[in-house]
Order: structure tokens, then sequence, then C-alpha cells
């Protein structure tokens, strides 16, 4: 929060780098159309905070052995989340540590940024301007969604409805933009078509694993089959036909331990349902709409889905 700077005065102020400048410049521009999808803006993104590294956070997820779904962790105000965040990568690398030590499998991913849910006025990071334009925008909207649509304890239903509109709304970001037949509106819609294939491909590869966990007990045999569940997912990732990634990279460097397909669960399980939800709510203003009403019941991700 120290770190922050108005977006204003950083690009008032002529020693700004062009790279920061052109992708603060296209903030305001998220931040209204943002707006005019229902999302509460309030003056979350005003200012830059200029980070080091490709994280604000290192966010640790772990699973107990046999088991695929996240170990929870608990915090004021906000309830049971499948996650916990370090400013400190080394404490969060430590604590994965002993985590380990204790027989739970962890996964630790950078987290470019964050939202604190309306409570403070969140900044744009330097993390978040390294990647492509398209990840800023779409990481804006994410966010946002989390300060507009929040339910105490259910973390795939916040994670799941922030990722979907996300998605989406970059594509009709672009397309309001520059119109549905520009390059970066072609590319909007690529990137959310191999992020949705990926996604599958993991899920089936999640379920895989939680069916072995409830069929079969530990020992070696369970071993060799959840190896072959892994190696099974790596050829498959490999043969997606992606248009904006390398398959075969991705299949050698994606992690599959099972607290990073838990990890992977929480943001990307239900998109499939998220995406018949919009359907029935004809677009995306109405869906959010639903979201903020199913967000109050005592199970938003199926009040949600059951809404005609």
């Amino acid at each position: 929060m120290r770190a922050r700077t108005p977006i204003t005065s950083v690009l008032a102020d002529p020693a700004t780098p062009a790279p920061v400048r052109e992708r603060l410049q296209l903030v305001p521009d998220v931040r209204t159309f943002a707006s005019t999808l229902g999302l509460e803006v309030g003056d979350q993104y005003t200012s830059y905070a200029p980070w080091p590294g490709d994280r604000i956070v290192t966010a640790l997820v772990a699973t107990r052995p046999g088991e695929i779904a996240p170990y929870e962790f608990w915090f004021p105000l906000v309830g049971h989340v499948p996650y916990k965040g370090y400013f400190d990568q080394e404490r969060a690398e430590r604590d994965a540590q002993e985590m380990e030590v204790e027989g739970f499998t962890t996964c630790l991913s950078a987290v470019p940024a964050y939202s604190t849910l309306g409570w403070f006025e969140d900044p744009v990071t330097g993390p978040m301007l390294r990647g492509e334009e398209s990840e800023l925008v779409e990481t804006l909207i994410h966010e946002l969604v989390h300060r507009t649509v929040y339910a105490r304890n259910a973390a795939d239903f916040n994670e799941g409805i922030a990722t979907f509109v996300g998605q989406e709304g970059m594509i009709q970001f672009f397309e309001g933009r520059d119109g549905p037949s520009s390059a970066s509106a072609a590319r909007a819609r690529a990137l959310v078509a191999d992020d949705r294939a990926i996604s599958a491909t993991l899920e089936d590869t999640r379920e895989r694993v939680e069916q072995l966990y409830r069929t079969e007990s530990s020992g070696p045999k369970r071993e060799a089959a959840r190896a072959s569940v892994e190696a099974d997912a790596r050829v498959a990732i490999a043969k997606l036909a992606l248009t904006t990634q390398d398959a075969l990279a991705l299949a050698s460097e994606v992690q599959l331990g099972d607290a990073c397909l838990a990890l992977e669960g929480t943001y990307t399980r239900d998109l499939a349902r998220y995406a018949e939800a919009l359907v029935r709510a004809g677009d995306l203003p109405t869906l959010i709409v639903r979201a903020k009403q199913a967000a109050l019941s005592a199970d938003p991700r199926q009040t949600l889905w059951d809404t005609p």
C-alpha cells in the first residue's frame, strides 16, 4: 500500500518507461468497461505499485495424503480459503517444506495481483504489467469480480466465477474496443480457447486422481496408478491443438502434483457450468447480478446453476 502512486501522476512523469506508460494507459478503459458490466469499480486500480519480479505474493496450496481436495486455511473476515499468500517467498518455501515433512503435498505459485475485496484501494502492480495486454485486462476484470461478488467459505465459487467473467470480459473488451474481427479480439478468443482446453484436460486428470484415491488403498499399486495418470495427462496435453502456446513444452513443464491439480480445480473446474449459466442469463451483466444474488445463499454454485 505504501508503494502506491496515483496512475495520473505516473503518466504525467516524463521519466516513466514507455512500456509502463502504455500498459497504464489501458487501465482507465478497462475500469470503464468493467463498470458497464455491473462490476463495482470504485477507486480500485487508480494507483500503481512498481513492484519487482513476477509476483506480489507466493501462494501455498496443500493437500493431505490420498486427497485431491485442498487443505483449507482459516482467516478472520474471509473464512476458509484453499490457499495462503506470502509476501516473503522464502517463508512460503520454508512453510511448504514443513508441510511436506508432515506428509502434505504442496504447490507454490506466483501471484501478480490479489483483491482486498474492497477494504482497500488495490493498486495495479508491476507484475501485472509485464505480461500480454490481454493478461492485464483479464486480471483487472477478475479482481473486480472479487470486489463485486464474494461468498464466505466458498472459494470454488468465488474463483470460478471470477475466472469465467475475467475471460469472457476480456474477449468482449477487445471486441468492443477494436471490433470483433480485429487481431486483438481474435487473439483474446484464441487465448481463452487454449486456456479452457488445457483446463479441461487438467480437470479430467484431477477427477481420475480423485477416483483413484476413492477406490484404491495407499501403497505401491496406487502410486504406480497415480504415475500412470500423470503420464497420460502429459500425453493428452502434448496432443492439444493450441494456437497460443507450445503444447509440447507445456506438457513437459506443467505441475501435476495433487496440490497443483487442486489449485487448478478451484479456478477452472466449473467453467462449463458458468458458460451454461451465461447462456441462460443472456449477457454478462445479468450473470453478474445473478452471481451476486447467489453469493448470499448457502450453496452459491448450485444456486447460480439452478437459476433458469
